[in-house]
């Protein structure tokens, strides 16, 4: 009996012993997050919101849809210096504008284990746009990793989107 206690014990020190705690980021997404403000507070997009980038591949993919949004967060690209995105913005009574927003940004290798595939994080440098529906769209916290929480741009509508 002692023997096989032994030898139990001798398995599981085994194969705790082999196992590694590597805590990759498998479900960890690197994402802008982009908050609906009304000036210096926050606010909800009432109308439909629509937003399109260009894939490497050069085709359009859409990244995000919704309506009543306080808030979406967008991938950001590994290619690019700058990202171009297309806003398409639906009032309720019909009325379409579209928006361009080109985000610049640098990209940060992100290194968490010689077991983990490498990763990128971003700084965003500069944003613009054009002013058809959005009035205005500030950088709140330019580091964009893995914390979803993170508000890092506040963009303001016109009145009446």
């Amino acid at each position: 009996m002692k023997k096989r206690l032994f030898y139990l014990l001798l398995l599981l020190l085994g194969i705790t012993s082999a196992c590694s705690s590597i805590d990759c980021p498998i479900q960890n997404t690197v994402s802008c997050h982009y908050a609906v403000y009304n000036g210096e507070e926050p606010d909800t997009l009432r109308d439909t919101i629509y937003i399109w980038t260009k894939r490497s591949d050069g085709q359009d993919t859409l990244l995000n849809a919704g309506v009543k949004l306080t808030g979406f967060s967008l991938a950001i690209s590994y290619q690019n210096p700058e990202d171009t995105l297309v806003f398409a913005i639906r009032r309720t009574d019909g009325y379409l504008t579209l928006d361009t927003v080109w985000v610049k940004k640098d990209d940060i290798p992100h290194f968490e284990s010689v077991d983990c595939n490498p990763g990128f994080f971003h700084r965003i440098t500069s944003v613009r746009s054009t002013h058809q529906s959005i009035d205005t769209i500030i950088i709140n916290h330019p580091l964009v990793d893995y914390d979803a929480t993170t508000e890092n741009l506040h963009i303001s509508f016109k009145t009446g989107y």
